[in-house]
């Protein structure tokens, strides 16, 4: 496996020309050209990475949460105190689902924008408090909505894998809820960190990031990370956070970010390893109040709680992974990567780099190809066209 990185990936941001309002949710599609931001009154669409925002026909009401499928097309949001509502057609018209009319606080979807998943509370020490609910679940982007298992929970956050099939769900003062069938059933995991409040997925559902809110120790919690769709956790070196940490990773996991709101505001933090080591990025302290991010990483956005939009933006290298299966060798690479092409030679020493006629197949937020292992060697890359 090869993997390329850009330092500056979410170093430096930009604010948008969207307007100062009291921003509380933000969402991306896979390429990070199509964004959704949430407000108190409104949601916004950008068609071009956030460089200019429109008001959609949404309802003036008091949104909490958005979230997009990877073309961008499919949307959903909830109402703090209302109902859930889906668009079909990017924002351009919005409709009630049959969800009930209660506390939502976190949607989450699948890639293709079918399964979503959508949990009740929002309760954070010596900040927020709601009354508990259950978990609910849609396999028709929204038309319906249905009860889980899990029906009295206090959940801060929910996430999902891009085929819907890995949730996680996250409570202030725990448990952490797991889900390896769509929801169908779940397990319950107390971790050894409290204070919960953002919670973040991989595109296979196996790296979870989860953030904090600690008002109790001057040090604060770091972030969290999971390499085991939530069965165990360790915490990154990350600095403590005091206030409220909402946290986005790449596609593979290996691209993080997280946007900090404390009582006198708080930073941008980003990782190009996985966690292992933290920059602290050149964006305003202020009162961070949700974060997104492209499939790649490369484009990475924030709104603020009583501010604008910011973005940034970088060009990743694609990471080009190989694996093999049954005499097979599987090829992929991580979207948007759709100006490089995959090639193959058999001789390193040779200049003889030739283009792999297979078409690639997106599965899990990654373009892959699958070949017939060789008798001999073969090497492959990928070349920008």
């Amino acid at each position: 496996m090869f993997i390329v990185v850009s330092p500056a990936f979410a170093q430096t941001w930009t604010q948008t020309s969207a307007p100062i309002t009291n921003w509380v949710s933000v969402a991306s599609a896979a390429d990070g050209s199509k964004l959704v931001a949430a407000a108190d009154g409104g949601i916004y669409i950008s068609t071009n990475s956030g460089a200019n925002w429109a008001l959609t026909t949404a309802p003036d009401t008091n949104w909490q949460a958005v979230s997009s499928s990877a073309d961008g097309t499919k949307l959903v949001a909830a109402v703090n105190g209302g109902g859930i509502y889906t668009s079909l057609d990017s924002g351009a018209t919005w409709t009630e689902s049959d969800a009930p009319k209660t506390n939502w606080y976190s949607v989450a979807a699948s890639a293709d924008g079918t399964r979503l998943v959508a949990v009740i509370g929002g309760s954070i020490a010596f900040m927020s408090s709601a009354p508990p609910g259950p978990i609910f679940t849609s396999a028709n982007s929204g038309t319906n909505w249905t009860v889980t298992s899990v029906t009295n929970a206090d959940c801060t956050s929910v996430a999902s894998s891009a085929d819907g099939s890995k949730l996680v769900a996250v409570a202030n003062g725990g448990p952490i809820y797991s889900s390896m069938n769509s929801g169908t059933s779940w397990t319950m995991n107390n971790p050894t960190f409290p204070y919960l409040v953002s919670v973040a997925s991989s595109a296979d559902g196996t790296r979870l990031m989860a953030g904090t809110a600690d008002p109790f120790h001057d040090s604060g919690f770091p972030i969290y990370l999971s390499t085991n769709s939530g069965t165990t956790w360790e915490a990154t070196s990350s600095p403590g956070s005091r206030g409220r940490t909402w946290v986005a990773l790449s596609a593979d996991g290996t691209r993080l970010v997280a946007v900090e709101a404390g009582r006198s505001g708080g930073p941008i933090i980003a990782s190009t390893n996985s966690g292992a080591t933290w920059m602290t990025a050149s964006a305003p302290i202020t009162n961070w109040s949700s974060v997104a991010i492209s499939a790649d990483g490369g484009k990475v956005v924030a709104v603020v709680n009583g501010g604008g939009i910011y973005t940034s933006q970088s060009t990743p290298a694609p990471l080009l992974s190989i694996t093999s299966s049954s005499g097979e060798a599987i090829i992929s690479w991580t979207i948007p990567s759709t100006s490089f092409v995959l090639q193959q030679n058999s001789d390193l020493t040779s200049t003889n780099w030739t283009n792999v006629p297979a078409i690639p197949t997106l599965t899990n937020l990654r373009y892959q190809v699958t070949l017939s292992s060789p008798n001999g060697h073969d090497f492959y890359r990928l070349m920008q066209r």
